[in-house]
Parts: structure tokens; sequence; C-alpha cells
């Protein structure tokens, strides 16, 4: 699979990978290669991915939306950080990603859910003419 992290400023990981799990409001999942096309509204937290030669990574990311399609994992998120150690992560979630006041967070997940349906609703339309 190749897994796109993308932030409004760029790109922040672009690299074939063997599985990605991460965190929704309902709960942690995992994708492998063969997984069904999925949307998820990403919460806060941690998401990691494992590269063909069984190396884990691990980011955190702020909220967001990850795309499945095929062989390809996308994610959009407005904060991540990449690279440092799994404890340092943890403390930057709660440090920089949980001190949104209640509003902005309340929009983010009104506009995170407007997001997710637009994109279920373009892939919908896609698969329309694949007859």
């Amino acid at each position: 699979m190749k897994l796109t992290v993308m932030l409004p400023t760029g790109m922040l990981v672009d690299q074939e990978v063997a599985k990605v799990t991460a965190e929704a409001e309902n709960g942690s999942f995992c994708l492998l290669p063969r997984h069904i096309d999925f949307v998820a509204a990403l919460v806060p937290g941690l998401l990691s991915f494992e590269d063909d030669a069984g190396g884990e990574e691990f980011l955190a990311i702020d909220e967001g939306i990850l795309v499945k399609c095929g062989p390809e994992v996308m994610v959009s998120t407005r904060n991540a950080v990449r690279g440092a150690p799994l404890g340092k992560l943890r403390q930057a979630v709660e440090e920089r990603f949980r001190a949104l006041d209640v509003r902005e967070r309340q929009a983010r997940d009104v506009l995170a859910r407007l997001e997710a349906d637009l994109v279920v609703k373009f892939i919908r339309m896609g698969g329309k003419g694949r007859g």
C-alpha cells in the first residue's frame, strides 16, 4: 500500500507500507493491503505504519480524514509530528492537539463529518461508471 499523509503546508509521508493503524471516534483500526475501501474521521492521537521490512513508525496527528481506496491510504490532517520517540509523541498530542477550545473542536467535528460525507459521495459517484 502507499501511505500519503498531507498537511496544509505539504506532504509529511509518501511511502510504501505494509500496515496502517489509526484511531477514529469508535476506536482504533488496522488497514492491510487487501482491506476493503474505507473512509474514517480520525481523532487526535497516534497513527502508526509498518514498512515492508517490518519497521514501525508513529505519527502524532490531529483530527483528520483517512481514505483507503485500492492500494492507496491518504490522510489529511491539520497538524502532525513525525520522528519523535513514542513517549514524546503522546506528550505532543496532549499539549499541542488537545488544547483546542471547545467551540473550535465542535466546529471541526462538524467540518470533519461534512468532509467525510463528501468523500463518500465522490467515491459512490466514481463507482457508478465502472459497471
